[in-house]
């Protein structure tokens, strides 16, 4: 798999999510479960993965203004544990034009722009395929947590796995 085809997974992986959260208790998406200093709640972890997405994105990789600054209420929020009295319509409507900013950059990706050397600091540059493949797993990670969160609150989350997301390879007349 390459970037573009691991990141059209997560979009279809998103819509299943998404799918689950809409249909969860406000209640339990805003529940405080993890004691960490910046996610206490599912809500936290939805606001996060898309916001590391927009600042490895926008901040780092192009330079630009991030999504969330058409978001003030999310931009002005900061990162803490802060969302739990947030909409999640408000958070997956920035999600989703996160997304969409992704796939118009990934449209014009070419191989040569996957080499470029991207400087995250003054002592800390990667080659922007690295950096793709560490924002997209970053969310392979926290879409697993939310799914364990909601099992443990007794919200059945989707299998994200993604063999349910290939191509079956074998026709009806093989099998």
């Amino acid at each position: 798999m390459n970037i573009l085809e691991t990141y059209d997974y997560l979009v279809r992986a998103r819509r299943d999510l998404w799918t689950a959260l809409e249909a969860a208790p406000d209640e339990v998406l805003s529940r405080p479960m993890l004691d960490g200093e910046r996610f206490h709640c599912i809500k936290d972890l939805v606001a996060h993965t898309a916001g590391v997405e927009d600042g490895w994105l926008h901040c780092t990789i192009l330079q630009d203004t991030p999504v969330e600054d058409s978001f003030p209420a999310i931009r002005d929020a900061g990162s803490g544990p802060v969302y739990a009295d947030f909409a999640l319509s408000a958070l997956l409507e920035y999600w989703r034009a996160v997304e969409q900013s992704t796939l118009a950059f990934l449209a014009a990706l070419t191989e040569t722009d996957l080499e470029r050397v991207v400087e995250d600091s003054p002592t800390e540059s990667f080659k922007l395929d690295g950096l793709l493949w560490h924002v997209m797993l970053h969310e392979v990670r926290h879409t697993a947590q939310i799914c364990a969160l909601l099992r443990t609150q007794g919200v059945q989350p989707p299998s994200l796995d993604l063999l349910f997301y290939l191509p079956n390879l074998k026709t009806e007349s093989q099998a």
